[in-house]
């Protein structure tokens, strides 16, 4: 992870308490910094979809300066054995697309030895260290497998197939152990050279070149115990570990100081009704300028298909309510998935009207007071993906404005689509996914959609679909011609979850299939402008969650780096107004802020209390540069630049219509026309 700060704290004050390092030494812990008990709780009813798109630095324990990599589960303790302090991985993990995983260190990290006292309380699956760790798909490990062997492996960052992880054994040797005692387990690093231990005998040996740097911890799949971990190298080898380090930090240093610092806007307090990521934005009492609807939701029969709104509160930029809809509670702040409401102007007057779904009814309301206008109630519910249909009538899950016209989806079998006087037209079924993305294809005026891995008309017409093919839904989805070259036909860009990230030609031809895991958002912008045309960022959740992949409209692979705790929208910030664009991660002072095109963190937010839950990006004062806006349950901050634009011709990016907002929808942004 690109955290400047992180590393050089990480062998300094963080772990001085627990034994002075020696010169050589980059790391010890014995884990006595961790109380005993879980190190993270369960989400309950807001299950871990909940980190798909809000920032949530640990739930439970403070962990820095180690990480969980896999944030939505709830593998790892801390106890005390005989007065020795521990760490324990307490679960059976049986999903063999991922292993618990618990890191710390730097990636610069090089040549290193690392080892830890490790107890199995399991004679099944694999438990040790890992070492040349980049992220939760590509690391080296050494485990004991089984109840008598230890072996060594490369996790490989590709899938070979649908859910079905890569790997290369380096090497496995017979290893009788036992569940009563500890094993110090150690792996010596020279170059490719790798040289495995236990109890100071030599165990295996291998030589292996494919990641030569990287962090260090533990992992494991079934329970076991971890004490006394350290990693240390020559004097030489840390010497040449910092001066790579200090000058990683003076890059920073210098790229931050070339880009405009967040400075604080406006402020204003959210008290019963805040949320976190269900607020739309749009100008609401008709004053020209942007507003607020915030949304609070029930999550009812089960956590993330059946949310039915509860409280619309609609507040200017000020801070002021202009109306309410609704009981406020803040116990209904938070979800894990779309709810179906939006600002639009749908009759044409200039005025901007709400639509949603409440009570089983598609409605519209009058912005400017949120008066009821009209409604109309919704049809007979399909069996969503799991064949549950608690209610008669359709709860809807999501909106989205195709042209004029309204489509309402379900989740994830269905749409129906109405027109501006709430006329049902006509409907359509299909692997709908999480939200479609209209566009129009053939100049003609009138918008095509890409829902599901199927691309349909406004003639009600599928002209191709992948869905059958497809085993994951549809994350989210972009379609445009982002090569920079003229003329070149439209692709389709779908985040198809466990399928990977899918390029699909304007035929309906795949052209590309890259499974690097759980693809779950996705952006796209000027991050290279060096580079022909646009390029596209994706963010991994489920079982490898933040990892985040830098592709080219050919579907190659740019960049890649594991950058946070969960997911982001990575949404595109025409930050400095000169055509590049930097992507947003979250508005934390540490994890967060907004990376380039090399993923290199190139702004940073100031520690100054803010909120950072939530955010979104959208230009606010008027100079074509985009405003930050941080929230959380109970409080909006909103952030601009230090300083004026100072070029000739500020950039003006095309975005996604503010009517148009979902929690799973693609971030495009488009040069102007």
């Amino acid at each position: 992870m690109n955290m400047s700060r992180h590393h050089r704290l990480l062998a300094r004050a963080a772990l001085l308490p627990v034994s002075l390092l020696s010169a050589a030494e980059l790391f010890r812990d014995d884990f006595s910094r961790f109380a005993p008990g879980l190190l993270s709780q369960p989400m309950g009813q807001l299950n871990g979809a909940i980190q798909e798109y809000h920032y949530i630095e640990h739930r439970g324990v403070r962990t820095f300066p180690w990480r969980n990599p896999i944030v939505h589960t709830d593998h790892w303790a801390a106890g005390d054995e005989l007065g020795k302090t521990y760490l324990e991985q307490h679960q059976a993990a049986d999903d063999a697309r991922y292993m618990p995983l618990f890191v710390t260190g730097d990636n610069e990290w090089a040549d290193y030895a690392v080892e830890a006292k490790v107890r199995p309380l399991s004679l099944e699956g694999e438990r040790g260290i890992v070492f040349r760790y980049r992220t939760s798909r590509h690391y080296y490990a050494f485990v004991f497998s089984g109840k008598d062997t230890v072996r060594l492996f490369l996790r490989l960052p590709f899938d070979k197939g649908f859910r079905t992880s890569d790997y290369r054994e380096l090497g496995r040797a017979k290893f009788a152990f036992e569940t009563t005692r500890y094993y110090t387990m150690r792996v010596e690093n020279d170059g490719p050279r790798i040289r495995a231990s236990i109890d100071g005998k030599a165990v295996l040996e291998a030589s292996d070149s494919d990641v030569l740097k990287g962090q260090a911890g533990l992992i494991g799949n079934r329970p076991a115990r971890f004490t006394d971990f350290q990693v240390s190298a020559s004097e030489a080898v840390h010497a040449a570990f910092r001066k790579r380090a200090a000058a990683r930090e003076a890059e920073f240093v210098k790229l931050r100081a070339a880009n405009p610092k967040p400075k604080l806007w406006r402020k204003f307090d959210t008290p019963q009704f805040g949320a976190g990521r269900n607020v739309r934005f749009g100008d609401l009492d008709g004053d020209g300028r942007i507003d607020m609807l915030i949304g609070q939701n029930v999550p009812k029969f089960r956590g993330d298909a059946f949310d039915q709104i509860s409280c619309l509160t609609a507040v200017t930029l000020d801070g002021k309510v202009i109306w309410r809809q609704g009981r406020p509670n803040p116990e209904n702040g938070l979800l894990t998935n779309d709810t179906p409401f939006q600002i639009r102007d749908i009759d044409g007057d200039g005025k901007n009207e709400v639509v949603l779904v409440r009570d089983f009814q598609l409605q519209v309301l009058e912005g400017s007071t949120g008066k009821l206008r009209q409604k109309t109630w919704l049809p007979k519910a399909l069996p969503n993906n799991k064949d549950e249909i608690p209610f008669d009538f359709n709860n809807g899950d999501s909106i989205v404005f195709v042209d004029r016209d309204m489509l309402l989806k379900d989740r994830y079998n269905g749409f129906w689509v109405y027109g501006p006087d709430l006329d049902l037209k006509w409907e359509g079924r299909g692997q709908t996914g999480h939200y479609p993305y209209p566009i129009d294809l053939d100049g003609d005026g009138k918008q095509e959609f890409v829902i599901g891995y199927a691309l349909w008309n406004s003639q009600r017409k599928m002209l191709w679909s992948h869905d059958a093919a497809m085993k994951d839904h549809a994350d989210a989805i972009s379609m445009g011609n982002f090569t920079g070259r003229e003329g070149e036909a439209p692709r389709a860009y779908i985040c198809g979850s466990d399928e990977g990230l899918v390029v699909i030609g304007r035929d309906g031809k795949i052209i590309r299939q890259q499974r690097i895991g759980h693809t779950q958002t996705q952006s796209v912008g000027k991050y290279r402008p060096e580079m022909p045309g646009l390029q596209l960022m994706v963010a991994n959740f489920w079982r490898n969650p933040g990892i985040v992949t830098l592709f080219d409209p050919d579907g190659n692979i740019l960049a890649q780096d594991e950058m946070v705790p969960g997911s982001t929208h990575l949404a595109p910030v025409n930050w400095r107004g000169d055509g590049q664009e930097f992507a947003l991660l979250s508005g934390n002072v540490r994890e967060g802020g907004m990376i380039d095109g090399q993923l290199r963190r190139v702004v940073m937010f100031p520690d100054d209390g803010h909120p950072d839950l939530a955010y979104h990006v959208a230009n606010l004062t008027g100079d074509e540069r985009d405003e930050i806006v941080v929230w959380d349950q109970k409080r909006v901050w909103i952030y601009t630049q230090d300083r004026p634009f100072t070029g000739g011709k500020i950039y003006k990016p095309v975005r996604n219509p503010d009517h148009n907002e979902s929690n799973y929808r693609a971030n495009v942004s488009l040069p102007p026309r």
